[in-house]
């Protein structure tokens, strides 16, 4: 079964936290984080370790250096923990179901005291997110599938149910084709209504297409992007990794990324989705 995923945009406005209820505010310190909370303390006391915790993590499982000053100081990313789920949702404008979110640029988390999820999936998952942008920027041509499969990737929990499912789209010949995959931003799918025909492959490699809901197909992007970026880090190490997202930070195309950080082993889209679902039929 695909497990839940946190679609959430990054267009997020922050003036209600810092100016309505600016007063209310009490904060704990960390190293790379500083939590504010009403009176919540002990969810954002857990909410400021775990952070802490992640934020090592993903760092060495990304293979980014330590900069000098990186997340220190007043570079610290802001998380704000409120009272309850209304008060959450009337700050921030989040839709109803939102349990936490995050604005990219300006570093800030937010959720509520008590979320559900919060903490072990949808703040690695936002921590994740920021790590990676402040290592690649927001000027290259950074594919969608990467950035989401990297925040995926930090939900260390669901990887063993990720593989097994991918590894069952792939039996059945239900993945997207990596080249679909470039083109695609599963941010535009908006009606419900609409059957979406991919292009994909069968296990014997033979072409196929997929007849596919909005919903199945978004979930089966978002399961393949984090399999892709599981399959770079496992399959080559974190430090490959870390050369292939610098090669797009610095300007380059996603295959001439690739032939840059694996030389012998993938230097195309079809290298890369060959050896990838090689990868997904062990379901190491």
């Amino acid at each position: 079964m695909i497990t839940r995923i946190y679609f959430l945009s990054i267009a997020f406005i922050f003036m209600s936290m810092t100016a309505s209820v600016a007063q209310e505010w009490q904060e704990l310190k960390g190293e790379h984080f500083i939590a504010y909370f009403t009176q919540e303390q002990r969810f954002a006391k857990e909410a400021l370790d775990k952070a802490e915790g992640y934020y090592r993590r993903i760092a060495s499982d990304l293979g980014y250096p330590r900069y000098k000053e990186f997340w220190l100081w007043d570079k610290r990313v802001k998380i704000y923990i409120y009272l309850d789920h209304t008060s959450y949702i009337k700050a921030t404008g989040q839709p109803e179901w939102s349990q936490g979110m995050a604005d990219y640029k300006n570093k800030q988390i937010a959720s509520f005291s008590g979320s559900r999820g919060f903490l072990e999936s949808i703040l690695p998952h936002e921590v994740a997110h920021l790590i990676f942008r402040d290592f690649v920027g927001f000027v290259g041509e950074i594919p969608l599938w990467l950035d989401e499969g990297v925040a995926q990737w930090a939900e260390e929990a669901k990887r063993k149910d990720m593989k097994s499912t991918a590894k069952e789209f792939y039996e059945k010949g239900g993945l997207l084709s990596i080249e679909d995959m470039m083109k695609l931003d599963i941010r535009n799918i908006k009606d419900k209504n609409l059957v979406h025909i991919r292009p994909a492959r069968t296990k014997k490699g033979d072409m196929a297409a997929l007849f596919l809901s909005p919903d199945n197909l978004i979930a089966t992007y978002y399961l393949q992007s984090v399999s892709l970026v599981g399959f770079l880090i496992e399959k080559y190490g974190s430090d490959r990794f870390a050369e292939f997202c610098r090669q797009l930070r610095d300007g380059k195309k996603l295959e001439e990324a690739l032939k840059f950080a694996y030389p012998t082993y993938i230097r195309n889209l079809k290298e890369l989705e060959d050896r990838w679902r090689e990868y997904v039929e062990k379901g190491d």
